[in-house]
């Protein structure tokens, strides 16, 4: 697969063509973006089509709209309903299918961007589900197996956008004629298998429409890889309908080929994912779209630092009550790892991570005693509420708090009226009895006698619990002599949470490492959001946030991405890189982990929406010249795009590698504060004067 055909041939970003759908309105050009997570939140890919929302109404402006599910709890916080204005194709199209008794919900998205959407009713057009299949069968010899409820809400929505779609397009053309317009030029842009049945449904009724089609993951891979499959080094040996059958997913994989198959062009989000779509699809990628973010910039450059201060400060406390009683180590040198993400254990690499911290608590006992490592594991599974250790140790700090600042009050009250007469007071004076008393109290409370918690709930199943059944295998128990401390939070963070009391975000900011050594990962927005918040992270080349870094940095570890290699080397040898990768942070002193932080923040340029939505962009470009030939896309003319490439810092010692330090350059002594960045190296590399 040829590593560069992501580098579109179009302009410089997509910011070029932020003209509110000016042009496209012009060409008559228009775009419509279907997926099941469109306004309905299930996973990764409603962050995509959000977050990609803002960019998308800058370039297409009211030429945009976007289709999906109705789902009313969703949608009743998500979406304000409105009509379309008289006269636009848009509301005729509607209009026709509400006459055929489908429900169909118009309106606008309430996030960035605000694009026009249209949400479908299933359960309106379920009473034509049977008349949907056969006409799936007779077309395409897809049979669907009647109690798949999932698929067979997938085809009822399939049928629906694609009668929209047929509809818009009669009305449209009347609408250009009436108006003496271009011809109608309309692109579809379907997302993953279930909103794929509209594309197939569109080619085989012969509806002029240029479509795309993106797959975020494969079915059939991410059911391999579950499977404990030595997965990419046996990609073009799996007898894939074989395979598919055995998992009873047969139907659905056929759903994902034929859309692959038909759309115009077909694209996938990263060149791992291409690679994999290769082999068990059928069909190269004619373009990698790789997933963005909105990327927020700060006015001041330690901004963004100030706020990892803060959030870590939010994390010691969780820290301080969670191991009360043990707090035996220095929090100012303590540092935050952690890993995140659906509770995939194997296909995001926490067998690794868990083996990895064990070797890690070794070494650190050996090599830096005084350093401690607390490592967070946030996956969501079943639990039966909080653990009571953990509740109680959060009340107990609480406690000696409340009781330390009424103490500190009251002995300051004493040393004003006694300074007041003109005497210095004496420490019998200051602190009382009584206070002595009620600070001892305090402490008291604080003994225990077992070892913190590893987990902060109790789980359901606990015994079976692959998370536990690995750190009991490890023997990380938090004891007082361990270096590595770990913490097991089964479910999502939120503001509301009585442990953490902040969201995930705040959580990600205040962490010092994310660690993401993940096996099966099409993208990875978990490190993706690291780097924009300027945190360090640990990928890998069978992810496509690693690969598409390997692609653009020269140097991704001197930026803070440290790529395991998990694709050529055996899994030893991954462990060790990845215990390796964490010790030589741990060896950084202060200083350097601030340089390090900009220089990862710098990054958020390159997963900017504003970046990488040009991508899509020539997806629809190349879509619409192969249905109308005679399109020429006016961007052409602002020539060719430049090769994204972040070379090595300027600071960053030269090669030999094995020779280098593990950072940008060595500390000075007695430099360790927060701002003491006083190199001129450094500055310049920081852009400070």
């Amino acid at each position: 697969m040829n590593r560069r055909f992501s580098r579109v041939e179009s302009g410089a970003d997509l910011k070029d063509y932020f003209d509110r759908g000016d042009i496209a309105s012009r060409e008559n050009r228009w775009n419509f973006e279907v997926a099941w997570e469109v306004a309905n939140k299930v996973g990764g890919i409603y962050t995509v089509i959000r977050s990609k929302a803002y960019v998308s109404t800058e370039e297409m402006g009211e030429q945009l709209c976007m289709m999906g599910p109705y789902k009313e709890q969703c949608a009743r916080t998500e979406m304000e309903e409105m009509e379309f204005p008289r006269g636009n194709p848009l509301l005729d199209a509607v209009n026709a299918l509400r006459s055929r008794g489908y429900k169909i919900h118009t309106g606008r998205w309430l996030v960035d961007g605000n694009p026009q959407l249209i949400l479908f009713d299933i359960g309106s057009a379920a009473w034509k589900l049977d008349q949907f299949k056969l006409e799936m069968w007779e077309k395409c010899n897809i049979g669907v197996p009647h109690l798949d409820i999932e698929t067979n809400d997938a085809i009822i929505l399939g049928f629906m956008i694609a009668e929209f779609l047929e509809e818009f397009r009669n009305f449209a053309i009347a609408y250009s004629q009436n108006n003496e317009l271009s011809a109608p030029r309309i692109v579809a842009h379907f997302h993953e298998w279930q909103a794929g049945v509209g594309l197939i449904v569109l080619r085989t009724r012969l509806v002029e429409i240029a479509t795309v089609f993106t797959t975020h993951a494969t079915l059939l891979g991410r059911y391999l890889c579950a499977g404990n499959t030595d997965f990419y080094n046996n990609l073009d040996k799996f007898a894939v309908d074989e395979e598919a059958g055995k998992r009873q997913i047969y139907h659905r994989y056929c759903l994902e080929r034929g859309a692959t198959h038909l759309a115009h062009v077909f694209t996938t989000v990263s060149e791992i994912t291409g690679y994999e779509a290769e082999h068990l699809l059928k069909r190269k990628p004619d373009i990698i779209t790789p997933n963005g973010l909105n990327v927020k910039k700060f006015s001041a450059i330690h901004e963004f630092q100030n706020l990892h201060a803060v959030a870590k400060e939010k994390i010691n406390e969780f820290v301080r009550g969670h191991f009360y009683g043990h707090i035996d180590f220095d929090l100012d040198k303590t540092l935050y790892f952690f890993i995140a993400g659906r509770y995939e254990f194997g296909n995001k690499g926490a067998d690794i991570f868990i083996e990895s911290l064990a070797r890690l608590n070794a070494m650190l006992k050996h090599e830096k005693p005084d350093t401690t490592v607390v490592a967070f594991l946030i996956f969501p599974t079943k639990t039966n509420n909080f653990n009571v250790d953990s509740l109680r140790g959060h009340a107990v700090i609480k406690q000696l708090r409340d009781t330390i600042n009424n103490v500190q009050q009251a002995v300051g009250k004493r040393m004003f009226d006694t300074c007041l007469k003109g005497h210095i007071p004496g420490p019998d004076e200051l602190l009382q009895k009584d206070d002595l008393v009620k600070i001892k109290r305090c402490m008291y409370a604080m003994q225990r006698d077992s070892m913190p918690p590893v987990t902060t709930h109790n789980v359901a199943d606990d015994w079976n619990d692959p998370v536990l059944s690995s750190i009991r295998r490890c023997q990380l128990f938090n004891s007082v002599h361990d270096r590595v401390k770990m913490v097991f939070h089964p479910e999502f963070l939120t503001s509301t949470n009585p442990l953490f009391g902040i969201d995930y975000e705040e959580f990600v900011r205040g962490c010092h490492l994310g660690v993401f050594p993940s096996y099966y990962e099409p993208w990875g927005y978990t490190p993706a959001e690291c780097t924009v918040m300027g945190i360090p992270s640990v990928t890998t080349n069978l992810s496509g946030f690693g690969c598409f870094m390997q692609e653009h940095i020269s140097d991704p570890k001197s930026y803070g991405i440290y790529i395991v290699d998990r694709r050529y080397i055996g899994l030893e040898n991954s462990v060790q890189q990845l215990t390796n990768f964490m010790m030589e942070f741990s060896r950084l002193n202060r200083r350097q982990r601030i340089i390090q932080r900009n220089r990862t923040e710098r990054l958020s340029d390159l997963l900017d929406w504003r970046t990488l939505g040009i991508y899509y962009r020539q997806a629809r470009v190349k879509a619409l010249q192969a249905v109308y030939p005679d399109y020429v896309d006016e961007s052409t003319l602002y020539g060719s795009r430049n090769n994204l490439i972040f070379s090595r810092p300027h600071s960053e010692p030269p090669s030999p590698s094995s020779s280098r330090h593990t950072t940008p350059a060595p500390s000075v002594h007695g430099s360790d504060e927060e701002d003491s960045v006083d190199e001129e190296t450094e500055l310049k590399e920081l852009g400070m004067k």
